[in-house]
């Protein structure tokens, strides 16, 4: 079933949903939530951080492109993804590869300190002060309100992932609920659901990537919520057919989930009594 919802954004945390004990509509839910563009800022980083790159470069090769320099920096990133995962030394490294190519093609030849300058404008992405979407806080206190079930699958290494997650103080929400992994395809959402013991049919995916988090959930049958990001990595863009056996829902904001959730519940409910 393919949903698109674009419910008001006051009422998505509106606190009049709930009842005199402060418990919302909703059935209890099992949340699996993306943390990267789906609760924080994050591909925002990683394009200050191309174009840094792209600027950089263009003063060593005075005759390419932004445009082609970007380019063949994506062809690598993605590619080493593949190979590699979500790993945090994978960007250094993908720009270095970058630089090394348009060196051969050149004719240029290659230097350790450039090398060491693109390393750390690769780097500076992993040491940024990350920001949380807006109304983040307000969504996750209102979603613990009404009784989900929170956990966080989130791709990358442990080290990056934790800093963000401890700055922002997310485990006040997921405690030990936290999976990370380098490698974030259907294999690992299907361990994350192992562990926790899910019900699918009560299930719900809810991310920005539809190669990492839509895809695999509904190839395991769960729930799929997706809210695209603003900026979206060429990675993330996948094409696939919708199962008709799970359901699909876009929400073009992240406020809108808890009141889709209620309506949701609200609409089962009429079923089985109607």
């Amino acid at each position: 079933m393919l949903t698109l919802y674009h419910g008001s954004s006051v009422n998505a945390y509106n606190d009049n949903t709930h009842d005199k004990r402060g418990i919302g509509f909703v059935n209890h839910q099992t949340l699996i939530l993306d943390l990267d563009d789906t609760l924080i800022h994050c591909n925002k980083y990683f394009k200050e951080s191309r174009n840094r790159f792209a600027k950089q470069m263009q003063k060593w090769f005075k005759l390419l492109s932004k445009e082609e320099i970007i380019e063949k920096q994506a062809e690598f990133d993605i590619g080493e993804v593949a190979q590699h995962g979500l790993h945090s030394s994978v960007y250094p490294h993908a720009l270095v590869l970058t630089y090394q190519y348009f060196c051969g093609k050149c004719g240029r030849e290659m230097k350790e300190t450039e090398m060491n300058q693109i390393r750390t404008i690769g780097q500076s992405v992993f040491k940024k002060k990350v920001q949380p979407f807006p109304y983040m806080y307000k969504i996750l206190n209102r979603l613990q309100k009404d009784g989900h079930h929170l956990h966080l699958f989130t791709g990358g290494d442990e080290a990056n992932q934790y800093r963000k997650i401890e700055q922002l103080g997310l485990q006040d929400y997921f405690e030990k609920r936290i999976f990370i992994h380098e490698h974030k395809n259907t294999a690992a959402l299907e361990k994350v659901l192992t562990k926790i013991k899910a019900d699918k049919k009560n299930t719900w995916m809810i991310g920005n990537s539809l190669k990492t988090d839509i895809k695999p959930a509904m190839e395991l049958g769960l729930n799929a919520i997706h809210i695209p990001a603003e900026i979206e990595w060429s990675y993330n863009m996948v094409d696939f057919d919708i199962y008709q056996q799970a359901s699909f829902t876009q929400l073009k904001s992240l406020v809108h989930l808890p009141a889709y959730l209620n309506e949701q519940y609200s609409y089962n409910s009429a079923i089985k009594t109607g």
